[in-house]
C-alpha cells in the first residue's frame, strides 16, 4: 500500500465542490474534472497527517450542537471530525470506483482505547478497505486510525453502500450481534425535538456540508423531501446521551437506519447489557427506526 503525507487534513469545501462537479453528465469526459468511478478496486492508497490537533473554540461548538459536556478531553466521536476531510480526499481520487455523490453511510464503528486530551497532537491515518457485495449494491469501509506517539489510542469502521451495479441479495448485510438485540422493544427515554437548521449547525462545526443535511432546496435534487440529519450527529447525540455511563475505551457500533428529516421529533431509548448498552433513536410518532447501536466497555 502507497503512502501519502498530508500537511493537514484537506479542505472539505473545495472537495464537496470537486464531487459536485464530478457528479455532472458527462464529466469524466472532461481533463480536469477526474473524479471516482475509473477502477474496479478501491484505492490502495492511504493518506496520513503526522501532526492534528482539535482546536479548542470548534471542539466546544461540537459538544454545544452535539450535546456533549465540554471537558478536557475529547468525545468519543470527535476524532471523525479530523479523519472525514481525508475520506474525503480519497472519493474525490481519480481511482476510486465511485462517485462522490451518492454513497450511503450505513454504519460506523468507533473503538477508543484511552480518553484523548484535548491539546493531544494525532497522528491521522485514512485508507478503503474490503469492497464487497451488498444486497443493495456494493459496499467498502473506511479504516481511520489516531496514534499519540507509537500509541493507537482510536480507530474507526465507517462502511459506506454504493446502491446499484453490483448487488447480490445474499450477500451477508446482517450482524448476529445487532440481530440479537430487540430494539424495537426497548422502552423511550427522551425525546429530541430536531430544529430545521440542524444540519447546517452540524455541518458549520464538522465542515461536512453535504446538500442533503443544509436545506430543503439542497436536499431535493438529490432525492430527500427535506433536508436530513447526519448519521455522525445522530451517533454523537447518542453518546452525549449516553455520557454519565461511557467507559474510558470502549467500542460503540451503530447502524444508520431511515434518514431523519429535519425538521423533525425523535425518541432515544436505551438499555443496559453485561458489558454496557444497547441503544437507539427512532421517530417520536412513528417509531420508524433512524439508529440501532451497541456500547460495550473494553
Amino acid at each position: 500500500m502507497s503512502e501519502r503525507v498530508l500537511d493537514n487534513p484537506p479542505n472539505l469545501l473545495g472537495l464537496y465542490g470537486k464531487a459536485a462537479l464530478g457528479g455532472l453528465p458527462g464529466a469524466d469526459k472532461l481533463p480536469l474534472i477526474r473524479i471516482g468511478g475509473r477502477s474496479s478496486e478501491t484505492p490502495d492508497t492511504q493518506l496520513v497527517v503526522p501532526s492534528a490537533t482539535a482546536d479548542a473554540d470548534r471542539v466546544a461548538e461540537y459538544c454545544r450542537v452535539c450535546g456533549f459536556t465540554l471537558r478536557d478531553v475529547l468525545p468519543p466521536t470527535y476524532p471523525h471530525m479530523l479523519a472525514f476531510p481525508m475520506q474525503m480526499s480519497l472519493m474525490c481520487e481519480e481511482d476510486f470506483p465511485f462517485g462522490g455523490i451518492g454513497l450511503v453511510h450505513i454504519a460506523n464503528e468507533i473503538t477508543q482505547h484511552r480518553p484523548i486530551k484535548l491539546s493531544e497532537a494525532l497522528e491521522i491515518r485514512v485508507r478503503v478497505s474490503d469492497l464487497r457485495p451488498h444486497p443493495k449494491g456494493r459496499q467498502f469501509d473506511f479504516i481511520s486510525e489516531a496514534r499519540s506517539g507509537t500509541d493507537l489510542v482510536w480507530e474507526s469502521v465507517s462502511t459506506t453502500l454504493s446502491r446499484g451495479a453490483g448487488a447480490d441479495p445474499n450477500a451477508a448485510d446482517k450482524s448476529e450481534e445487532f440481530e440479537s438485540v430487540d430494539f424495537d422493544a426497548m422502552p423511550a427515554t427522551a425525546e429530541w425535538k430536531l430544529p430545521a437548521g440542524l444540519g447546517r449547525s452540524y455541518g458549520g462545526v464538522s465542515g461536512d456540508r453535504n446538500p442533503i443535511h443544509m436545506s430543503e432546496w439542497t436536499a431535493k435534487p438529490l432525492g430527500f423531501p427535506k433536508a436530513i440529519a447526519h448519521g455522525m450527529w445522530t451517533k454523537a447525540r447518542a453518546l452525549a446521551a449516553l455520557e454519565g455511563d461511557l467507559p474510558e475505551a470502549l467500542k460503540v457500533s451503530v447502524r444508520f437506519k431511515r434518514p431523519i428529516l429535519l425538521p423533525g421529533r425523535v425518541s432515544f431509548a436505551t438499555v443496559p447489557r453485561l458489558n454496557g448498552a444497547a441503544f437507539a433513536v427512532r421517530d417520536a410518532r412513528k417509531g420508524t427506526p433512524h439508529l440501532e447501536g451497541i456500547l460495550e466497555s473494553l
